[in-house]
């Protein structure tokens, strides 16, 4: 793997940082995509983009230090000043609060702009979790004798394994996850829906990309055999789904 991309001097590119900044940047295209189609200002996304990553950073950074509070109370310093610690679903709903003050200062429709940022959050996702994979930080998944097993030696996060055994890549798994969302949803953009249609699908589809491909990620349980990541993902399909039944009845109501 490839934690470090370049060092020049006191300057240290980490392949995590250059993923995660590719992400909003790829976001950031194809949310002006759907803003224009929309017929708004596709200048707009780069606000949104910012306002999505100052909520999501912190939000992932603030969950991650809620789930190790007690190494956090024991040496707050070195989680509040590491590159490493975030934990994604924090950072979803950070992003989302972000996106939400955004969308109040321009004072712009929320499920509307919201049906673009879906599949924008998808593929941006899809982009970090590339960083992910390079940089080893602790996402992987059990051992597995398949072809397409890697090894990561060289992780930030401490590998606990020889260096020839290999690991389902589990950051692989869910970057062509989040690119198949992003694709379909961006493909239901010029297909007539309901305002926040796409943003519901969106949480009905990731939470269930993320639910399933937490069997192939070490993580401790949290609900009997469920991980945290597969208790919130239940609560993203349960909404989503929820979401969607409603605005079927009530476009069923209407006509």
């Amino acid at each position: 793997m490839y934690p470090v991309l370049l060092e020049l001097g006191p300057l240290t590119v980490y392949s995590y940082g250059v993923m995660m900044a590719l992400g909003f940047v790829a976001a950031g295209w194809l949310l002006g995509k759907g803003l224009a189609h929309q017929g708004r200002d596709p200048e707009l996304a780069s606000s949104l983009v910012l306002w999505a990553a100052v909520g999501g950073l912190l939000g992932a950074r603030i969950l991650f230090i809620l789930d190790n509070w007690s190494a956090f109370l024991f040496d707050p310093l070195s989680f509040l000043f590491t590159g490493a610690g975030f934990v994604w679903h924090g950072g979803l709903i950070g992003g989302i609060v972000g996106i939400s003050l955004c969308i109040r200062h321009y004072q712009l429709p929320w499920l509307e702009i919201m049906d673009v940022v879906a599949p924008a959050i998808a593929l941006g996702h899809g982009t970090g979790r590339i960083g992910c994979h390079l940089a080893g930080d602790g996402d992987w998944g059990p051992p597995t004798t398949l072809p397409w097993g890697v090894s990561y030696p060289d992780a930030i996060i401490g590998w606990d394994y020889p260096a020839e055994l290999f690991v389902h890549p589990t950051p692989l798994y869910e970057m062509t996850a989040y690119f198949a969302i992003a694709a379909f949803l961006w493909s239901r953009w010029s297909v007539p829906h309901r305002p926040g249609g796409l943003f519901w699908g969106y949480l009905v589809l990731a939470g269930i990309a993320r639910f399933s491909l937490e069997f192939f990620r070490v993580n401790p349980p949290l609900m009997g055999q469920f991980s945290q990541a597969q208790v919130i993902s239940i609560g993203l399909i349960v909404v989503g789904a929820a979401l969607l039944v409603r605005g079927e009845k009530t476009q069923g109501v209407a006509a």
